[in-house]
């Protein structure tokens, strides 16, 4: 029960990637004594409740809070007051008599409640997944989903994907009329990374053959996200100003620079947790030669099926989004 209860508190965070920057994605499971689900909650976006008051609040708003017993929890719970009070106090008060954590925070501002909720007297009994080597597959998902927060924390620059599509020929260049040669799930899934990530890379050269937007489709977009940034290398000033305002009125706040090797860091200033590359073949090749990447999806077309190759370090969270939509389609 541990198990699942796990999974389903993993796709519910899996699902808010891209909408709760600069907080990370986080769910939680409450499960009662026998092991069935009584609630899953997931932190929508920041400012608002994190996972374990979502959840906390459903159970109570269903009749079921008094039947707590256990909480699985993605993240260590916060222990810090923001604009939100700690959740390891929201849990202390709670019903619930032991707390299992899927990964430790990392984040020396939030650190702590795993601590805090075992304090004496009534204190909670805690377990780590990574204490559990049965559960190395939860506890690997559960890293994968904080990657990008953590990459920031941690190295003070987002999480960054490098998106690559090729043809039969493994050129990066569409038949004449067409956008992509690419298949509906590929599209699918190029998408829903679109959709996870904070901001946007891409080059001048891409602006002005393709004038791209952008946007989410083939998946819903999450509601009311703030605007996401789109960081525009153009060393000449020759970014159209009508597109720019096209992009704007599109959700997007540009930015244009002229060293692109110094956006992350500066992305990462802004709060933005994961950054998607979506370029020609000049800028990947930067990004290569300054190893400033983490997860590299090269999606190349082969007759009437793709093949998708995904190289990542540490634990991914393309790979994490990837393997839950798979199994969504499944």
């Amino acid at each position: 029960m541990i198990r699942h209860g796990f999974r389903a508190a993993i796709n519910k965070a899996t699902d808010t990637l891209g909408a709760t920057a600069p907080n990370p994605s986080v769910g939680c499971t409450l499960l009662d004594k026998a092991g069935n689900i009584l609630a899953v909650g997931a932190h929508p976006k920041a400012g608002e409740p994190h996972a374990e008051i979502m959840a906390l609040s459903q159970a109570e708003k269903d009749g079921l809070l008094h039947k707590a017993h256990t909480a699985l929890v993605t993240l260590e719970p916060c222990n810090h007051s923001g604009r939100t009070p700690p959740c390891s106090e929201a849990l202390r008060n709670s019903p619930v008599k032991h707390v299992w954590i899927g990964a430790p925070d990392l984040n020396p501002q939030a650190a702590g409640g795993a601590k805090r909720l075992a304090e004496e007297p009534n204190g909670r009994s805690v377990f780590f997944l990574k204490d559990f080597p049965e559960m190395e597959d939860l506890s690997k998902d559960c890293q994968a989903l904080i990657a990008p927060f953590s990459h920031r924390v941690l190295k003070q620059r987002p999480w960054i994907s490098v998106k690559q599509a090729l043809d039969e020929n493994r050129s990066m260049i569409p038949p004449k009329g067409h956008k992509t040669f690419t298949s509906q799930s590929s599209l699918t899934l190029a998408h829903t990374l679109r959709r996870a990530t904070d901001a946007i890379i891409t080059g001048i050269g891409t602006v002005l053959a393709d004038r791209p937007r952008f946007t989410v489709r083939h998946v819903k977009e999450h509601l009311n996200r703030k605007p996401r940034l789109l960081v525009v290398a153009d060393r000449h000033g020759r970014t159209p100003l009508d597109w720019q305002k096209e992009v704007e009125q599109a959700g997007f706040e540009v930015i244009i620079t002229k060293d692109i090797i110094k956006a992350p860091a500066e992305l990462a200033q802004r709060g933005v947790n994961w950054a998607m590359v979506e370029a020609g073949p000049s800028l990947l090749k930067t990004f290569q030669d300054a190893d400033l990447w983490d997860d590299w999806l090269t999606i190349e077309k082969r007759g009437a099926h793709d093949f998708i190759q995904l190289n990542s370090r540490g634990e991914s969270p393309l790979r994490l989004l990837r393997e839950t939509l798979c199994s969504q389609v499944l």
